[in-house]
């Protein structure tokens, strides 16, 4: 069996412009003195990363590596949530996802597509330089406003969106496997990639693409109600990412699923710190060791309540702990009795 890497934490939430958020190098030092033992970077965000550079320049990409050694850290994959949920966006959703985008093609919905298609391919190039051999990113949505069957949706109005959804990812996919590298997509509420079946329709579009893979974070789950246990048994071959994240689902009289149009702090589906929820992450640990996940266990923290630096704090040593350090022999090896062919033949009464 194989051991899960960690701790690491997803830098995303903690960039800003006041030290030690605001570098690279001070952002690395600060999670380092956490005890993380790797970074999964945001690659939007300027202020520690550049994307443009990484891709063409394997001097800067050493340079980058070589930051985070200086802290203890590796690198454990790049992020490109922002710019995949830009490769399809439904036009009700232009104004608020054009902030995502770069200055110059805001406004024009063709210009934004070309220009997120191509920042995932330039995290495609810029992760192979670092030696990473997937990266996370979410799919983009073109049906997600008729996620509920009413008004009754016309016929074929799904399939078209999710013919298009694979047309616009299949050449993307095929130049992450020119460069070995899989796209560990986040199935996540506000994806047209939101739950097992949904991804499955986008796959058998792709054509069972072997870099169309999976990040898995199961407080998207908790708050779908879908079981995040048996998504891993379904769907371990595919997970080549993880998000330690927790959630709670407390549904009452005047709410449940869809939140009532409340804040995050009021919705009966929130977002924990780790351990705060409700999340089963002994067996979430259990089942991907079971199934040889080797890759890293990376806290992304988002909670309605906590200080964003005592989640920090408190998600490193939560990690730690639930990393089992696999075992290299049988716990009944002790009760073991040597036998060979011709025992065994008699055992079970066969001449």
């Amino acid at each position: 069996m194989k051991m899960i890497k960690g701790p690491a934490i997803f830098l995303a939430q903690f960039a800003a412009d006041a030290a030690p958020f605001n570098s690279f190098d001070s952002i690395c030092k600060w999670a380092a003195s956490l005890g993380y033992k790797g970074v999964q970077i945001p690659s939007w965000d300027g202020r520690l990363f550049d994307l443009k550079k990484a891709a063409d320049s394997q001097d800067y990409v050493d340079e980058v590596k070589g930051v985070a050694a200086g802290h203890g850290l590796a690198i454990t994959e790049l992020s490109t949530h922002l710019q995949g949920q830009l490769v399809a966006v439904h036009p009700a959703y232009d104004a608020v996802f054009d902030g995502f985008a770069a200055p110059e093609v805001r406004g024009n919905p063709k210009a934004r597509t070309e220009w997120a298609v191509d920042q995932v391919k330039c995290a495609i190039r810029a992760s192979k330089r670092l030696g990473l051999t997937a990266h996370a990113t979410f799919s983009g949505a073109l049906a997600w406003p008729y996620i509920y069957p009413w008004p009754q949706r016309p016929p074929g109005l799904v399939e078209e969106a999710f013919d298009e959804l694979a047309r616009r990812w299949r050449p993307i996919l095929d130049d992450a496997d020119e460069h070995g590298v899989d796209l560990a997509y986040e199935i996540h509420p506000g994806e047209d990639l939101h739950d097992g079946v949904s991804y499955e329709m986008f796959l058998e579009r792709v054509n069972n693409h072997r870099r169309a893979n999976l990040l898995y974070d199961p407080s998207h789950f908790v708050l779908q109600q879908l079981d995040y246990l048996d998504y891993i048994d379904i769907y371990h071959d595919r997970i080549k990412a993880f998000h330690v994240k927790d959630a709670e689902f407390n549904p009452t009289g005047r709410q449940g699923v869809y939140g009532g149009f409340q804040s995050w702090v009021n919705r009966a589906g929130r977002f924990r710190s780790p351990g705060d929820g409700q999340i089963d992450f002994g067996a979430v640990f259990s089942k991907l060791t079971q199934y040889d996940y080797d890759s890293w266990a990376v806290l992304e923290w988002e909670c309605a309540l906590k200080h964003p630096e005592d989640g920090a704090r408190e998600g490193a040593e939560f990690i730690r702990s639930h990393i089992i350090r696999v075992t290299e022999k049988a716990f009944d090896d002790f009760a073991g009795v040597g036998t060979d062919a011709k025992m065994n033949r008699k055992m079970l009464g066969i001449s």
